[in-house]
């Protein structure tokens, strides 16, 4: 299968493009930590079903130097024991933010108290944000094809 569309070839999508990657730069830069995000990224990654994402946050978790345990653990997290509690919590949130069709109650408050338990005011909204963010930036693969497989970590710099 091949790409449907390349995004920034087209002008539109081109601003586009450049205005949602200028956004991720907020997250990026926060307080939350490298590796948390990483992890949150490729939870959202996995349930969406996005190859390209998947492979993107797998090889930069692995170029910072997480054991191939925690990589290949994260979609069962419930079930291992090699994260923090704090990591859990990030996890769960981006689990339900992620699920929130699937969910009636969308994140429960006992998830919302664990986030709030171990992350500031700071953390919280790069949290959030990054739980949004990767959910359109997993649509925008999806819809447009967008395959696993080729990316280099640190390749978007």
């Amino acid at each position: 299968m091949e790409p449907r569309f390349t995004l920034t070839d087209n002008e539109i999508g081109a601003k586009f493009a450049k205005r949602f990657g200028t956004a991720s730069l907020a997250i990026i830069q926060s307080p939350l930590p490298k590796v948390t995000q990483e992890l949150v990224s490729l939870r959202v990654s996995q349930i969406n079903g996005c190859g390209w994402c998947v492979d993107i946050h797998t090889k930069e978790l692995a170029a910072a130097g997480e054991s191939a345990v925690r990589i290949n653990l994260v979609a069962a997290w419930r079930e291992a024991t090699v994260y923090t509690e704090t990591e859990r919590a990030a996890l769960a949130l981006a689990e339900e933010g992620t699920r929130v069709a699937d969910a009636a109650p969308g994140v429960s408050d006992d998830t919302w108290e664990s986030v709030r338990k171990h992350f500031d005011d700071d953390r919280t909204a790069a949290l959030v944000a990054l739980v949004a963010q990767m959910n359109s930036a997993n649509r925008l693969a999806v819809i447009l094809h967008q395959r696993g497989g080729s990316y280099e970590p640190g390749m978007f710099g």
